[in-house]
This record gives C-alpha cells, structure tokens and sequence, in this order.
C-alpha cells in the first residue's frame, strides 16, 4: 500500500499537473488575465445563468403534420396503384376534411387496391391501433382517414427530428453547450449561453429548409395564377423574391406539378460558393447516390422545360434543364448576399424541420446578474474552503495540511477536465463544487480518524498508516460508487440546471478519490520513508 516506485509517483504528478495547467486559462480568464494566444486555450463554458445569453421558446405548427402525411399517403397510393399488375385506375384525389377519398374505376379491382393499401399503414406504437383508418363506401370508394393514435405518433417523431434539427443549427453556428428540450406536446425550450442578439439564430431557426425540385407547368396561363387557379395536379407557388415577378409576367408566382419531384432530404452536403460568370454567391449542394440518380432521371426526361427550386413554399429560381445533370451536384441562385447563402447551407446540411417552427417567447439574460451569481458562488466556495481547510490543519496536523494541498489540487483538476471535455459551468455546478470538496475532506477524515484508531490499538506508525489506507479506502469507494450512480441517473434523466449540476458531481467524485486517498497516500509515503517518525500526531 505505500509502496510507490519513481514511474507510479512520475505518472500520478504528470496526470494532476496536465488537469491543472488545462485549469488555468479558466482561471485567469475569471481573474481578466489574458492568456497567450499561441498556446492551447481549454476553457469552461458558463451557462446562461452565469454568461447571460438569450432564451426562445418555439411551438410547432402541428396541423402540418397531419397535412403533410395526407400528401405523402396521396404520393404512395398513386406510386402503388400504377406500379401494380394490372395497373389499378383511380379517379382523381380529395383531401378534402383531413381524408384522402378516391374512387377505382373498376369495381372488380377494390380488393386488390385495399391489398396494395394496407403495406402503406401500420401500428402506431403499443396503442393496438392502426395509423390510418380504411373504409370502402358505395362499393369502390375510399376513405383514407388517419387515427388520432397515427397522428400523434406522427406530431411526436416530427417534434423529436425537430429537436435534433435545432441541435444541428445551433452547433453550426458556432454557440456551445445550448440547452435544447421539449416542453410539453408542441414546444421546445432552447436556452443558449453567450448570445446577446438572437436574431440570426432566429432567422435560421424560422427556416423550415425543405427544398424541392418540382417541374413547372407550362400549361397555365398568367391570368389563371392571378386569380389562384391551377392546372388539375398543379399548384400554384409564390416567389420568394418580387424581382422574379417579372418572369411569370409580372403575377409573381408560377404553376408548378404537385406531385412527383425530388425533395431536399437526399443532400449530403450543401455550402457557400460563388457562381464563376457572375461572381454572385450561390449555395453549391450535393445528393447522396439515391438523390443523384433521381436528380439525373428528371432532368434527362425533361430537356428544355423550367423547373423550380422551391425552398419552404417559395419559389428561389425556376431555371431551364438546357441539358441532363448527371454529376449529383447542383447550384441553387436566388438574390443570395453572402451570409444569407451561409445560413441556408447551414439549414440545409441540418435537414429540413419536419414542421414549421413559430417564435412564441424570447428572453434576454443579462450578464450582470451572471456576474452576481459567480461572485457569489466564489465567496460561498471561498468561505467554506477555508473554514474547512482551517478545522483539518488544527485537528490532524501534517495530515491535515497535506489533505488541504489535495484540497486545491482538486478543484483545479475539476476545472482542468471540464475545460478539456468543453463542458458547460452553470449555477447548480458550482454547488456541485461545494459538495465534491465536502466529500474530499470527508475521506481524509475516515482516512486519519482510521490511523488514529490503529495507533491507539499499538500499531507501528507504518503499519498503522498503511491498515488506515487499506481499510478507509473501502468504505470511502463505497461510498462514491453510491454517489456516481446518482449522478448517472440524474445526469440521464435530468435537464439544464440538474444534468449541470450531475456533470460536475461526477468529475468531482473521481477527482476527490484520486487526490484525497491516492496522492495523500503518496506523499504520506515518501514522508515516512524519509523521515522514519517515531510517532505521528494526529
């Protein structure tokens, strides 16, 4: 047990000294000294309630969802019904009153349409209910309607994506340790830590990012959009820039296909470049190999017709296929300035929003009040450390001051490794420091109160330091074994203040054991072995 050769002693020194060089931009960044910068800067990230920054509150527009699946359901049953042998002719589609109806022209053909149907729906989670309800009236009419079960499934996996879709944008943008959660059925909480102007992260938030490729139709006149009529199987779609009115005849908005097309979710990549003739910023986006293969049947099948780049409901450009794209790339134009064709590759590479996102909540931390936090923290931390490092000194002598040395070495090395693992400090987490150096001074104590014990029972000194280590040691690991699957648990199930607060708890714990049992015991003895006491004062 007090056996510590040169490499075991080198190696201990090297880990506690790395944690507590990685400490120090932390600490001279509190104390305003600038730290150099050609050297690594490791540091802890403040909360919101420390930094200040900015909070939003976003609610889904749920009635997309169900809008969405009915288009989607639409697509899938026209794709089956004509892909089947013999071809299953329908009439046209109604969606009208959140259900799809249509009619088979051949009434001989409807249980082979309900066969070519059912692969289309399945079980919304463990409700025992089916996602989508079929009836069949009058003999051969359908009525697709979707349960209240599909539905919500649907709402919950939409706000789920959502979630790691805001999560995506936030980290692109550069902003660390945002805070992001679902509140409630429909909302989501988003708390992000040194951003004093939230503008930009609400304009890239408020981007729903689906981008689809739809051919236009050609068939629809001018006068016909003006007045909101489409071609049957058309819809009519606005520009997103009003310069581009004159290219639809001064309407400012064109007749495009409502279904078929290619959507946006087959990006694998998407960035800001500009276009070599003009020199005007573009944003440069790629499809994965299933993408590409589609991006290249439609423009080799459609030479010489428009079609339109469609980005949430607007129209950006609607260029004409002059010849086949076979590459898997593309150029999407539009007015861009340079940073608006950033932020659209950012929203882009982060996946489209499955719903739209609507602003209903924003809030401002000044920093101020996370100045009076800190100082506050640091005085309560202060206080005690002293209070405790003065009792320890008085009661156990040598022993007392080298717990309080592992003491310091300890909340350095907490910093040390939160700044390298870029963790975030919030409130909570500095009182997750003032419990972790309770807990280290309590394991010097059970170590020093154990030696005493063995003394008074006529030990040798080193024998009675060496049973004081060895049996104090088990029941300090207990103890923090304890601890650390509390704060697993809190850190898996908890949000914000309370996965803060586990984090350092955790770092502590480890922390705490390391520099209270093993480099206490360390220094113990070498002193023993250099100084061969007779006796120890505790």
């Amino acid at each position: 047990m007090l056996d510590f050769p040169r490499w075991k002693q080198a190696w201990y020194w090297f880990v506690t000294l790395a944690c507590v060089i990685a400490a120090l931009p932390s600490m001279l960044s509190l104390a305003s000294v600038p730290w150099p910068s050609a050297l690594p800067r490791p540091m802890v990230n403040l909360g919101l309630d420390l930094a200040g920054g900015s909070r939003l509150l976003l609610e889904a527009q749920s009635e997309q969802v169900a809008r969405q699946r009915l288009e989607t359901m639409e697509e899938s049953v026209r794709a089956r019904f004509r892909l089947a042998e013999p071809r299953i002719r329908i009439g046209d589609i109604s969606s009208r009153g959140g259900s799809l109806t249509f009619m088979v022209e051949d009434p001989g053909q409807v249980d082979a349409a309900r066969e070519q149907i059912l692969p289309l729906t399945s079980g919304a989670g463990l409700t025992g209910q089916r996602d989508w309800d079929i009836k069949v009236e009058d003999g051969n009419r359908f009525i697709l309607t979707p349960t209240k079960a599909g539905i919500d499934q649907a709402i919950d996996s939409a706000m789920e994506t959502a979630i790691e879709v805001v999560r995506k944008r936030i980290d692109a943008l550069g902003t660390r340790e945002p805070d992001i959660r679902r509140l409630g059925d429909y909302r989501i909480d988003i708390q992000v830590p040194g951003l004093k102007d939230p503008a930009a992260l609400k304009e890239l938030l408020g981007k729903t990012a689906k981008l689809e490729f739809k051919l236009v139709d050609t068939t629809a006149s001018p006068t016909d959009i003006a007045q909101g009529i489409a071609p049957p199987g058309s819809e009519i779609v606005p520009y997103a820039d009003p310069a581009n009115a004159a290219n639809s005849g001064g309407v400012g908005a064109i007749a495009v296909k409502r279904l078929g097309g290619i959507k946006g979710d087959q990006l694998t990549d998407a960035k800001q470049s500009f276009e070599p003739q003009t020199n005007e910023p573009v944003v440069s986006i790629t499809f994965d190999q299933q993408g590409g293969a589609k991006f290249a049947k439609l423009t080799s099948e459609n030479v010489n017709r428009p079609f339109a780049i469609i980005l949430d409901g607007k129209v950006l450009s609607a260029p004409n296929i002059n010849e086949p794209i076979l590459g898997g790339s593309a150029q999407i134009s539009g007015s861009f300035t340079v940073e608006s064709a950033n932020q659209l590759a950012i929203a882009l590479r982060s996946g489209a929003l499955p719903v739209d996102l609507k602003v209903v909540e924003e809030r401002t931390v000044g920093p101020d009040l996370g100045a009076d936090s800190i100082e506050k923290g640091m005085i309560a931390m202060l206080v005690g450390t002293v209070a405790l490092m003065t009792f320890i000194v008085a009661t156990y002598g040598r022993f007392g001051v080298y717990a309080c040395i592992a003491l310091v070495l300890n909340v350095l090395m907490i910093l040390g490794v939160m700044a390298v693992a870029n963790t975030t400090l919030t409130l909570p987490g500095i009182a997750g420091f003032v419990l972790t150096i309770g807990a280290a001074v309590d394991a010097n104590v059970l170590i020093n109160e154990r030696i005493r014990e063995e003394r008074a029972k006529g030990r040798r000194v080193v024998q009675a330091v060496e049973t004081g280590y060895k049996e104090a040691s088990r029941a300090i690991f207990d103890a923090n074994i304890t601890n650390v699957i509390a704060a697993v648990l809190m850190f898996l199930f908890g949000t914000g203040p309370i996965r803060g607060f586990a984090v350092v708890l955790m770092i502590g714990i480890v922390t705490s054991v390391f520099t209270a049992v093993t480099l206490t015991r360390m220094w113990v003895a070498n002193w023993l072995r250099r100084a061969r006491p007779s006796d120890i004062v505790l």
